[in-house]
């Protein structure tokens, strides 16, 4: 850049010393104002290191949830289905392309229904994975599809290619950056409160009674997953009868920040008495168009206390205009599947963000 200098013959010549002091005092403030840039530049990305990123993939009505450590370690909470081209496994490596990783170090498999063991075969053909976890044995040989995919996924393990870990109610999981604890597995719960819980529940007192469930669903694998003050429960497809054992008469697992909706919020899960136990602030609900979001639940969920907002991967078919959340709120309205998906950016302090891959929007969470 030039710059010109014109005097008229009244002004006073300037000194070549005034000069040198000029342009050095004017080195200087440009020097400090770049500093405070870098730094504030520097500041920024060090906060955004140390987060913890969770993306809620649309897998059409299964779930496939990814977490992402600080210190890039990655934890897949199922795969969604088989077939459709290997849909829901490209969609599991584009979240974790735009993670900045390039593989998947523990994949946990909650139970072995197609809508989440199924894409397994498929994801393992596309990225590398270190590890699987589940619960053990299928336990519904009955139901053709659940056999399929069972079978499907024992041929998987078989390869040796992969490492594997047997789910058991209160064992930490080795995974760098956040605690994961395992709440429930193959039918069994904690026996004991988590450290600083096991308050009486009082949305127990007079609660509905629940069957024993006979399929895979009670067999879910359940964790709780703490980041700094941030508390996260994914309990699969974790049935009302096993969520009674977890929080009647004393809340074994206390209050929880972010609920991942059990059961794509269809109505064998998400009782009264865990929702208002665990008293989110947020509910996510990994539901298809035509898949979940059963008014009764989304009625459970909307009148939680301290409840701030309840996002929906689809706007559900069976909830209607009565029973869907605001649009905003939405990762995927009425019409074409376009795979949006909601990506949940975690402090240590308790501070976090949703934000809407369709809107492209994020709504901001103070900590508390």
């Amino acid at each position: 850049m030039s710059a010109f200098f014109f005097f008229s013959p009244k002004q006073r010549i300037v000194s070549p010393k005034r000069w040198v002091a000029i342009f050095a005092s004017t080195l200087f403030c440009i020097v400090a104002s770049l500093s405070s840039l870098f730094s504030s530049v520097s500041a920024a990305s060090s906060s955004d290191k140390g987060a913890l990123q969770v993306y809620f993939v649309d897998v059409e009505g299964g779930q496939a949830t990814l977490f992402v450590t600080p210190e890039k370690q990655t934890l897949l909470i199922d795969t969604g289905w088989p077939g459709y081209d290997g849909r829901d496994a490209d969609r599991i490596v584009a979240a974790a392309k735009n993670a900045g990783v390039n593989k998947i170090d523990y994949v946990l498999i909650t139970h072995f229904h197609e809508d989440h063991v199924g894409g397994a075969p498929q994801l393992a053909a596309r990225i590398p994975i270190g590890t699987f976890i589940d619960h053990g044995e299928n336990r519904e040989s009955t139901d053709k599809p659940t056999v399929q995919v069972w079978k499907a996924y024992q041929q998987l393990m078989s390869t040796g290619k992969y490492k594997h870990i047997l789910a058991k109610p209160g064992d930490p999981l080795p995974i760098r950056g956040m605690k994961a604890t395992i709440v429930s597995a193959d039918g069994v719960v904690l026996s004991d409160p988590l450290p600083g819980t096991g308050e009486e529940n009082s949305s127990c007192k007079n609660a509905e009674q629940y069957p024993t469930d006979q399929t895979e669903n009670r067999r879910s694998v359940g964790t709780l997953i703490t980041f700094g003050k941030l508390r996260i429960l994914d309990l699969g497809d974790l049935t009302k009868d096993e969520e009674m054992q977890l929080m009647c008469p004393k809340n074994k697992l206390g209050k929880i920040d972010i609920y991942i909706v059990s059961h794509h919020g269809w109505n064998q899960s998400s009782s009264p008495a865990l929702v208002y136990g665990i008293t989110p602030r947020v509910a996510i609900m990994d539901n298809g168009a035509k898949k979940g979001g059963t008014p009764s639940v989304w009625d459970i969920i909307e009148k939680s206390p301290g409840l701030e907002n309840l996002w929906q991967l689809h706007f559900s078919e069976e909830g209607g205009a009565a029973h869907n959340v605001a649009s905003e709120f939405i990762a995927n309205l009425e019409g074409t599947d376009t795979g949006n998906y909601l990506q949940l950016t975690a402090q240590p302090d308790g501070r976090f963000e949703v934000f809407n891959s369709r809107t492209q929007k994020t709504q901001s969470y103070p900590a508390k």
